[in-house]
């Protein structure tokens, strides 16, 4: 019989808890594998036509292997990441630390969120992560127009606005930002990068390697450093060995399998051994995991499952921002120029001087060929138009008009473009109430008990806000349509495996150890025991720089 590989550490997801995790290790000559499921994303791999993005969604057992793993839940979507880099590869760059103030200790009226750690414990930790993450400003603040959109929303309504940091290169070393300069780059990728080329496509993947990205920073770092970063491996079962450590089993998705129905639960079955785990799977992976192998793990922490929250995220729209001033009466808002995400309004907490439950609300972007699907959205007007541009070209075929240079008319063909220039989405999050419970059903998949109701006060408070922002923009404002239906969807699922004082409230300690499991610990989302606030990847990463200082060096 073959031996089992064995490694120090064995870590499980590559988002931001596992690639930081996985580099503090590996830098320390700590023997590291990590195993992520999906693969990895060069430069120009992100796809962009209708039949590629067809195929970049994840569920293996229909043959697909791509980026987007999608979830329904009742009352609840979730959207999350699978490749090399987790969650950095779709999220929106943006680096804000959890406020001071919103690290609560108890808050039983709100969803009882006893944090064990404060924001002077994670200080260190956040200067780490934003120095290796490369978050500055956004440079283009005062020639992008949906930037400046917010700001003039920001100071007519009296609401604190800011440039948050973004982990996005947008300058050559010592040069002046200018978008589109290619630079080198030591990356896993072996490929050269570029600067920002501010084209919105954030979300869908940065064809140009413009994101500081966990493939291009902590990734690069620990296979530098010598860490076996294993890609298409997924992680189905772990359980604590006889002499201490754990043994893991996974299997491979191979590329041969892509496009094609696959029986999964047939596929082969691999093995490691390590000393340590680290299960970084995401807040709905790494419950789902800990659910599935609780059988092996007893006396796991009766908080397993509690205290999810979506972060309070919340999508709306400012929709036909007017200016008197203009030609044809529209602001130009050009939400498709610039990253996704450039600057936030902060609204206080009743913590710090507000009303509430505190939340941020961001401006957003799209692609340039989601400009395109907007305007042809607005193909009732165009009809019209089209209508009046065949009239002249046929008078001018039969010789009725003697013009011959339709530039002009090919120009007025597009109309006024109002619902693409003036559109501006609204991206909230915040303090919603991490009253959500996580379970499997009884064929074994993840279920969760979430609805708005629980945080309605909040959503009003911050629906209000959005809406006032519409006003001052002059524009008219919409909900995402799914939260007619009482329902949202969310980006940034935390809770699940949370920290707690002990076993009796959660499941992993200030140090993301499970309680009564040593040598097992949880690093990702769903540690949180309640919603971060902000954009919550840089705490996610923070804490888990924390955890590997606590693997390294030991902890109380």
């Amino acid at each position: 019989m073959a031996s089992v590989e064995h490694f120090d550490v064995v870590v499980v997801g590559s988002g931001f808890g596992g690639s930081v995790i996985a580099y503090r290790l590996a830098e320390a000559k700590r023997s590291v594998c990590l195993l992520e499921r999906g693969k990895a994303y060069p430069p120009g791999s992100f796809p962009r036509t209708p039949h590629r993005m067809k195929q970049n969604f994840w569920d293996p057992s229909e043959g697909l292997h791509g980026m987007y793993n999608a979830w329904s839940f009742e009352g609840l979507g979730g959207l999350v990441a699978s490749g090399l880099g987790g969650g950095s590869l779709i999220y929106a760059n943006v680096l804000i630390r959890k406020d001071e103030k919103w690290f609560v200790q108890e808050d039983a009226k709100g969803g009882y969120e006893p944090w064990p750690v404060q924001r002077a414990d994670l200080e260190p930790h956040y200067d780490r992560a934003e120095k290796v993450l490369g978050g500055v400003p956004y440079p283009y603040a005062d020639t992008t127009a949906k930037t400046v959109a917010m700001r003039d929303a920001a100071r007519a309504l009296g609401l604190e606005w800011k440039l948050p940091k973004l982990a996005v290169t947008f300058a050559r070393p010592g040069e002046a930002p200018r978008p589109g300069a290619a630079f080198p780059d030591d990356n896993l990728h072996h490929a050269d990068r570029e600067t920002c080329r501010l084209c919105g496509e954030c979300d869908v993947g940065c064809n140009y390697g413009s994101k500081n990205t966990l493939d291009y920073t902590y990734l690069s770092a620990a296979a530098r450093a010598k860490a076996d970063i294993r890609t298409r491996c997924e992680v189905r079962s772990f359980a604590p060995r006889q002499a201490g450590g754990y043994d893991v089993e996974y299997i491979r998705h191979v590329a041969e399998n892509e496009g094609r129905a696959t029986d999964t639960k047939s596929l082969p079955v691999e093995r490691l051994s390590c000393d340590v785990l680290v299960l970084s799977a995401g807040a709905f992976g790494s419950p789902y995991l800990l659910f599935k192998n609780r059988a092996a793990l007893p006396g796991l922490g009766a908080g397993l499952g509690a205290r999810f929250s979506e972060n309070g995220d919340l999508l709306t729209f400012v929709l036909r921002s007017r200016d008197d001033s203009a030609r044809d009466g529209f602001r130009v808002i050009e939400a498709s120029r610039g990253p996704v995400i450039t600057s936030a309004i902060r609204v206080p907490d009743a913590l710090d001087g507000g009303g509430g439950r505190g939340y941020y609300i961001e401006d957003a972007g799209f692609p340039e060929f989601v400009a395109w699907i907007t305007q042809v959205a607005e193909g009732v007007t165009g009809v019209g138009r089209a209508a009046r541009f065949g009239l002249k070209w046929v008078r001018h075929y039969f010789g009725l008009d003697a013009k011959s240079d339709l530039s002009s008319d090919f120009s007025d063909f597009f109309g006024a473009c109002a619902l693409e220039k003036s559109t501006l989405p609204l991206l909230g999050m915040g303090r919603d109430t991490p009253d959500g419970r996580m379970k499997l059903d009884a064929e074994g998949f993840l279920e969760i008990d979430w609805g708005v109701r629980g945080s309605e006060p909040f959503f009003d408070d911050m629906r209000e806000t959005m809406q006032r922002i519409a006003v001052a923009l002059r524009a008219d404002f919409m909900d995402d349509p799914v939260w007619h239906l009482s329902r949202v969807i969310t980006v940034h699922p935390l809770g699940g495996a949370p920290m707690a004082r002990s076993s009796a409230e959660g499941v992993v300690n200030a140090w993301g150890e499970v309680f009564g499991h040593s040598g097992l610990y949880v690093a990702d989302g769903s540690v949180m025991p309640g919603p971060v606030g902000p954009n919550p990847s840089l705490t996610i990463a923070a804490l888990a720089d924390r955890f590997a200082d606590g693997i390294l060096f030991g902890h109380p």
